[in-house]
């Protein structure tokens, strides 16, 4: 399996850590030197290793944002 390039454009913030020191993540990642998009996932502490995640465009995070504003939590 090829390597994956990666690039955190931008940190944005994080959700929440895990007992192992794990952090889920909101970054603007450029994957594969392609246009930077929204990703959502695990990393560890130095940014090496990652978990299962969703990357979303611009227009996929607002709609989401619209989605969730719609919720009553």
């Amino acid at each position: 399996m090829a390597d994956i390039k990666f690039e955190i454009k931008e940190s944005i913030g994080s959700l929440s850590e895990s007992s192992k020191g794990w952090k889920k993540e909101l970054n603007l990642i450029s994957w594969n030197d392609k246009e930077a998009k929204y990703d959502l996932r695990d990393w560890d502490s130095e940014h090496k290793k990652m978990g299962k995640g969703v990357t979303l465009s611009a227009e996929e995070l607002k709609e989401l944002k619209e989605l969730l504003n719609g919720m009553d939590i």
